[in-house]
């Protein structure tokens, strides 16, 4: 494989890698699911720069490690097919439209978030958001709960952040609690968790470093779908320091929805309006690091890990106890979202359309725009 690795940096061009990835996180609407498609096709179907088997191994590494998986799936294709300089090349230029972007509309927001045809906007969006944050729970808990084992882990993770144990507690918990069940000697936290990062202490003032560590941490230890993302920022932002409002978060999130590229831009929306265009830059920085160090470093592990029951039983509980935190946070965000019968029926009436008829979620928020404007 590392032979492999080497040929293939050699015979293809850094400025086609940086060219698709730019292009893809350009035009990549739809979520995580949607972007491992379009890179399917532009690096398997299109390009052949990997085989389907191979682009199968490297979907499947990502989610053996912290941070977000379409992100990290891109830097590992940068990485097989132009070496480190790829690695850093395709990571990059996946990440930067959509932080471009998103803070664009973060100074919008913040110079004009106020007016009528911007509450209108978010109105109709945010029920929107919640139906597309549901689906995503619905689909990823059918393929996560795998045992009665998993299925209680879920519930104990769900009951334990309600009563509110911190969210790092509640995830290294049950990895610990799962993987102990499948083999009675458990599995050293450590393996999943660097203490050096659960150490970390971050100062209260909404500073440039203390932005920069809170992201770096949520992104050296967020499991599961982007999605998950929320309950960190809730916990830190809302409830512990105090920063934003549940309203500001949920404008965030739905800004994350409605641009292309990875949902963890969400951060850059949070730095901008904490700090401005240094603190969009400084979030962005510490949300994305981690899964360049994750990928470079993962490589030589993680056919140890695939073959370690422990490991994989500890990765196992680690999601599910995600997928927690994402349930009890989407219903602390969809009090604020749903505030009357017309967002009700809005939230519902796209469930029911990702759920029975699969519609595209970017075609769900360009209606949502669409009714806003109407509204206005």
């Amino acid at each position: 494989m590392q032979g492999a690795i080497h040929l293939r940096a050699d015979s293809i061009r850094r400025r086609d890698i940086a060219a698709v990835f730019l292009k893809l996180g350009t035009i990549a609407f739809g979520g995580p699911a949607a972007h491992v498609a379009m890179m399917e096709e532009e690096v398997v179907v299109r390009r052949q720069w990997l085989s389907r088997q191979e682009f199968l191994d490297y979907l499947g590494a990502t989610n053996l490690i912290p941070g977000p998986n379409s992100t990290e799936l891109a830097i590992h294709i940068g990485h097989v097919c132009g070496g480190p300089i790829g690695l850093v090349i395709a990571g990059v230029c996946f990440i930067l439209p959509a932080a471009v972007i998103v803070t664009a509309i973060a100074y919008l927001y913040v110079r004009f978030g106020r007016l009528p045809i911007a509450n209108d906007l978010l109105y109709t969006l945010k029920p929107v958001v919640i139906a597309i944050v549901v689906q995503a729970l619905i689909r990823l808990s059918r393929t996560a709960i795998k045992s009665r084992l998993l299925a209680v882990t879920a519930l104990a993770a769900v009951v334990a952040t309600i009563l509110g144990v911190n969210e790092l507690v509640v995830l290294i918990g049950a990895g610990l609690a799962v993987a102990s069940a499948t083999r009675p000697r458990g599995v050293a936290a450590s393996l999943l968790f660097p203490s050096s990062l659960l150490a970390a202490a971050v100062p209260a003032p909404a500073s440039l470093l203390a932005i920069f560590g809170l992201f770096a941490k949520t992104g050296a230890v967020l499991f599961g779908s982007g999605y998950v993302l929320l309950a960190f920022l809730r916990a830190d932002f809302v409830d512990r320091l105090h920063w934003l409002t549940d309203r500001q978060l949920l404008d965030a999130i739905v800004v994350g929805q409605i641009t292309p590229g990875p949902v963890f831009t969400t951060a850059t929306f949070v730095g901008y309006v904490l700090a401005g265009a240094p603190g969009a830059a400084v979030a962005t920085l510490g949300i994305f690091l981690p899964a360049f160090v994750f990928v470079a470093a993962s490589g030589p592990l993680i056919p140890r890990l695939r073959r370690s029951a422990t490991a994989a039983a500890a990765l196992d509980g680690v999601t599910v106890a995600s997928l927690a935190l994402m349930a009890v946070v989407t219903w602390q965000l969809g009090r604020a979202a749903l505030p009357d019968v017309p967002t009700w029926v809005l939230a519902g009436t796209s469930l029911f359309l990702l759920l029975r008829f699969r519609v595209n979620s970017a075609w769900l928020v360009g209606a949502a725009l669409v009714a806003g404007l109407l509204i206005r």
